[in-house]
């Protein structure tokens, strides 16, 4: 039987991929409690990053919104493996941290975040709301222009 998240999901077309293996020595969720911390995520798409730059010089504020929505994608993936297949097992979005690899005078990093932000809220609605860091920095491992880290309250 298909959840109720998982049929959200798919009434936006997004199809969540196998959670990737972690490419250092860290593990991709970790549980304590109620709560599942999810490590961060970069937009990588069939084992290869779908995007790689800065914002501000390679990319429009509307292509960072894509490829932090992919890094959602992702999360979602990796909490959906923590969760043994069950996302409806989630109580709430509780925090997002994302960081962007931009240009010096870039200023856009809420915007950019949007991207993950909206996602959560699509998929999970009021429950989906949450607290949130934007950070801008200067690199992202193999120049990724985002990455986005998430904290979950689960039963």
């Amino acid at each position: 039987m298909v959840g109720k998240v998982e049929q959200t999901l798919a009434g936006l077309g997004v199809h969540l991929p196998l959670a990737v293996a972690p490419a250092a020595n860290y593990v991709p969720a970790r549980r304590a409690g109620n709560h599942i911390y999810i490590s961060g995520q970069v937009p990588s798409e069939n084992g290869k990053d779908k995007y790689t730059g800065k914002l501000g010089s390679d990319f429009s504020v509307e292509e960072g919104q894509a490829a932090a929505r992919l890094c959602a994608v992702n999360i979602l993936a990796q909490l959906k493996t923590a969760l043994n297949g069950d996302l409806d097992r989630v109580v709430g979005v509780i925090r997002l941290g994302g960081f962007v690899n931009a240009e010096p005078d870039f200023k856009d990093h809420p915007k950019v975040i949007n991207g993950a932000s909206d996602l959560m809220v699509e998929v999970f609605g009021e429950a989906g709301r949450h607290a949130r860091a934007a950070v801008g920095c200067y690199s992202l491992p193999r120049n990724v222009p985002v990455e986005v880290e998430a904290l979950f309250e689960v039963v």
